[in-house]
């Protein structure tokens, strides 16, 4: 896996301030997406052992209310070991919460991409829609995109959406 940058102090990806990981490699490739240089998987630095400490010791400042996950497509990242070893990292060393940014739906998740939600607490789904883009809404980029609260969701069985 490749990571196109990481970011201590991100206020733009999810309540409070926020460590951001950016992760390269997309096969969506959405009409005017905002980060179109990660869309290939080889762009960027490997995201090894290392790379994976420096992003929760970032996030372990007591400034930083949790971490998000965008790339690129973090959900194409879920059959290297990092991925998933770097979500249950998080919760380990830190417990602060987790926001993911998927172009796949909640509803059209594959088995292994199930797992991820057992480790984040809000997932933005669904593909960026030139058409339906639209400025004033919080923390997405189209109307078709949700903010799901992931741990209601699982138990209540249904889509819960995230309320602020």
């Amino acid at each position: 896996m490749k990571y196109a940058q990481m970011r201590q102090y991100d206020v733009a990806n999810g309540i409070g301030i926020r460590t951001s990981l950016f992760v390269s490699g997309c096969h969506f490739h959405c009409k005017n997406c905002f980060n179109e240089e990660y869309w290939p998987f080889t762009y960027g630095d490997e995201y090894d052992e290392i790379a994976m400490q420096k992003f929760i010791d970032m996030g372990k400042s007591p400034n930083v209310t949790g971490y998000s996950i965008l790339g690129g497509e973090p959900m194409d990242q879920v059959n290297d070991p990092m991925f998933i070893k770097t979500l249950r990292e998080i919760k380990k060393q830190t417990g602060k919460t987790i926001w993911l940014w998927t172009g796949f739906t909640y509803e059209t998740l594959n088995d292994k991409q199930r797992e991820v939600l057992n480790y984040i607490d809000v997932m933005i789904d669904g593909q960026f829609v030139d058409e339906k883009k639209n400025l004033s809404l919080l923390f997405r980029g189209s109307e078709n995109q949700r903010i799901i609260d992931v741990k209601k969701t699982l138990e209540e069985g249904k889509i819960i959406p995230w309320e602020r």
